[in-house]
């Protein structure tokens, strides 16, 4: 527990001076292989439940971005800097997280996202995945009509028809990723959860028309999860395509690490 929420920190045998706050995506999941990974090289290293557990919301809506902030303060206390890694939902937040406070050094977004996205409630109402000082925050929602024509399904057309149906409501949920100092950016080509790549695009042109340069890796046969080495391949998660192969997805991973080193 860390301090009144589920997690776990990892510390280093030498500390370099670096925090490591990692967010799972959708499964709101304690990603404690990669906390762990990032404590190998240095790091002291922490991830926590975002949802589902005691006094959270019972999925990935309506939550408080102060959860992550308070991480942020906690390892900028002990540490000379703190990066915030994310995936997917949990890109979102490392966004939204890094783009609020000046604790944050750099953001490093798997499979991430320009806009806040609808979150469904277990009685189907849509809201926002984030709130902020209780208000939650403007969000894209979804196309009602849309149905997958795929088995296990895929999201990516709905994600890319929400978008074009929206485009109002994608410039009102955008991100201000332009107060992040530094950014990475990890996408897979053959995503099939949603159009990381486009996303990756809409960020990199925002922060371009700031004067601001953002590094965006990606590998045409990678999918939606970015194995980095060292960690096991996860399994778990809601059923749904998620693309690229085992070998792809290792390959993004590589490439991405060398980036993440240098940052730690």
């Amino acid at each position: 527990m860390l301090r009144g929420v589920q997690g776990v920190r990892y510390v280093p045998d030498a500390h370099s001076g670096v925090g490591v706050l990692t967010l799972a995506g959708s499964s709101g999941r304690v990603d404690a292989d990669r906390a762990r990974l990032f404590a190998e090289h240095g790091a002291l290293a922490e991830s926590v439940r975002w949802f589902g557990g005691p006094g959270q919301s019972p999925g990935p809506w309506e939550v408080p971005l102060e959860l992550f902030s308070a991480r942020v303060d906690d390892l900028a206390r002990e540490c000379d800097r703190v990066i915030v890694v994310g995936t997917s939902f949990g890109a979102e937040a490392a966004l939204l997280t890094g783009a609020g406070s000046d604790s944050v050094s750099t953001v490093v977004a798997f499979a991430p996202s320009d806009a806040v996205w609808a979150g469904v409630t277990a009685d189907g109402r849509m809201t926002s995945h984030w709130t902020c000082h209780g208000r939650p925050l403007p969000f894209v929602p979804f196309v009602e009509a849309w149905q997958p024509d795929l088995d296990p399904p895929s999201y990516l057309d709905l994600y890319r028809r929400c978008r074009e149906e929206q485009p109002e409501a994608v410039a009102a949920a955008a991100i201000a990723v332009e107060c992040i100092s530094d950014l990475i950016l990890v996408t897979g080509g053959d995503d099939l959860v949603w159009p990381s790549v486009q996303h990756a695009q809409c960020i990199r042109a925002r922060r371009s028309r700031h004067g601001l340069d953002t590094t965006v890796l990606t590998d045409a046969e990678a999918g939606h999860r970015t194995v980095l080495p060292g960690e096991q391949v996860v399994r778990g998660g809601a059923r749904m395509a998620r693309g690229g192969t085992e070998a792809a997805d290792r390959r993004l991973g590589e490439l991405a690490w060398s980036h993440i080193r240098r940052r730690l």
